[in-house]
């Protein structure tokens, strides 16, 4: 058994920053997010998904998306999720990630961090023993991180909850900066539907 993280995780002034950038990308997304909205309303009848996750100290919060699957479509781990669910404008979605600018709204409220673990499903019991062990859930989930840029997901369970216990000690605002400028740039792709 791995020894639990001593790592105290992101500090106060990665909340203030995750609070500022979220409220300034609230405000100058709105446009883009009700463009985004109304078409979702065409896409699926229901632009917004809202799914249950595993928060900060285990305690379950809402996170919410742009849909980009079917109406119906299995409540699973993406890297489960059947590609031929996601609808056309959704895998445009995915592919620009402006399906997860509703998280900013996560971020503002305090269930995330721009960067930090990706939440996963009360279900993944695998990689919530795994994250437990490296004292992953004592920081807020976030939308990007470490793993995310390098391409891990959660069909890994133990390397991904290392690799998130690694990005939180030593996480500070230039690596903080490095990984939400990586992501923008593409780099990006964790929690990726397979083919």
């Amino acid at each position: 058994m791995k020894n639990r993280s001593k790592c105290t995780g992101p500090g106060q002034m990665i909340r203030l920053l995750d609070v500022l950038l979220s409220s300034l990308g609230i405000l100058l997304g709105l446009p883009i997010l009700l463009v985004i909205f109304f078409i979702g309303l065409c896409d699926t009848g229901s632009p917004l998904f809202r799914q249950i996750r595993v928060g900060r100290f285990q305690q379950p919060f809402t996170l919410v998306k742009f849909r980009t699957m079917r109406l119906g479509t299995a409540s699973v781990a993406t890297h489960l999720a059947n590609a031929g669910d996601i609808t056309p404008f959704g895998r445009f979605l995915r592919r620009t990630k402006l399906d997860e600018l509703p998280q900013l709204w996560n971020v503002l409220k305090g269930d995330m961090s721009l960067v930090g673990p990706r939440p996963c499903l009360f279900n993944q019991h695998k990689l919530i023993d795994e994250r437990s062990r490296q004292g992953v859930f004592d920081a807020r989930p976030g939308i990007t991180g470490l793993a995310q840029i390098n391409k891990i997901d959660m069909s890994t369970p133990e390397l991904l909850a290392e690799t998130d216990a690694r990005m939180l000690c030593s996480l500070g605002i230039i690596a903080y900066f490095r990984y939400i400028f990586l992501t923008l740039a593409g780099r990006g792709a964790g929690d990726r539907i397979r083919p």
